[in-house]
């Protein structure tokens, strides 16, 4: 089963904050749980993404397309990071995510989701 597993931006990262701790102790701690991942077989893909002010999103409606300019709103739904693993199960994919280091410096939440087909 795949997933996408993603990092919730927070105020900080949509404001493009990277304090001290976060680029030194927290990057090496989610460098090393990247690895265990990449031993486990697990990881296909990482990655961390710029604020959504730097973003668009393109709204339909039927034949209209509107383009919208971030920053979006409600930080609490944009995504600031992402990984793709090839789990067993949702559970495994749990369990990995509950020994993730807290990829913000400050409270943080992560989502799975499974990749459909």
């Amino acid at each position: 089963m795949r997933v996408m597993v993603f990092v919730k931006a927070t105020e900080g990262s949509e404001r493009g904050d990277a304090p001290e701790p976060f680029t030194s102790e927290m990057m090496a701690a989610m460098g090393r749980f990247n690895a265990e991942l990449r031993a486990a077989g697990l990881l296909r893909d990482v990655g961390g993404l710029t604020p959504s002010s730097q973003g668009k999103r393109v709204a339909f409606d039927g034949a209209s397309r509107l383009v919208i300019d971030g920053p979006f709103a409600e930080t609490k739904e944009v995504i600031a990071g992402f990984w793709i693993w090839e789990v067993k199960d949702l559970d495994e994919a749990i369990a990995w995510v509950k020994r993730c280091p807290n990829p913000m410096p400050v409270p943080s939440e992560i989502e799975i989701r499974p990749i459909a087909g």
